[in-house]
């Protein structure tokens, strides 16, 4: 009886042991997860303002306010002070432009496009590539434009 009593001690204590030192953790540690998507948020938060369309314009005041945001990047027309047209940041000539603008509607969900034109652009420039906007399909244009002008309303002395 006394040996029976020994070896079941002794594989207990074996076994309390290999337990100890070479069980599998199941817990996932999440720390290096989160470390690594707030920074990955960081650096999302600081490039974001960058991926604006970059062409310098003096764009006209107005007291309109802003569109609300697109589920898409948006689409953007600029004509320059000396009269050149921009299509997103590259210059593209006018024989180019239709096919590129029916190359690009026909890829897209919506038929929404942003217009930038300097201030000191004639209107009959502006209403000309309006309409080849138009006719190169996109229906829904948005004339992007900086606020504080003036609002033409009696009440504000404007």
């Amino acid at each position: 009886m006394g040996a029976q009593a020994i070896r079941r001690q002794s594989g207990t204590g074996t076994r309390r042991r290999r337990r100890g030192h070479s069980a599998r953790m199941s817990e996932i540690n999440v720390t290096p997860f989160v470390d690594v998507m707030l920074v990955l948020l960081i650096i999302f938060m600081v490039a974001a303002p960058m991926l604006t369309v970059g062409v310098p314009i003096e764009l006209p005041r107005t007291a309109a306010g802003a569109l609300p945001a697109e589920q898409e990047a948006p689409l953007t027309v600029t004509l320059t002070a000396d009269g050149a047209v921009m299509l997103m940041d590259s210059e593209i000539t006018q024989d180019d432009l239709m096919p590129r603008l029916r190359a690009i509607a026909e890829e897209r969900a919506n038929d929404r496009i942003f217009l930038r034109a300097d201030g000191t652009i004639p209107y009959e420039r502006v209403v000309q590539l309006m309409g080849a906007l138009n006719a190169g399909g996109f229906r829904n244009i948005g004339l992007v434009t900086e606020t504080g002008g003036p609002s033409f309303d009696a009440g504000t002395g404007q």
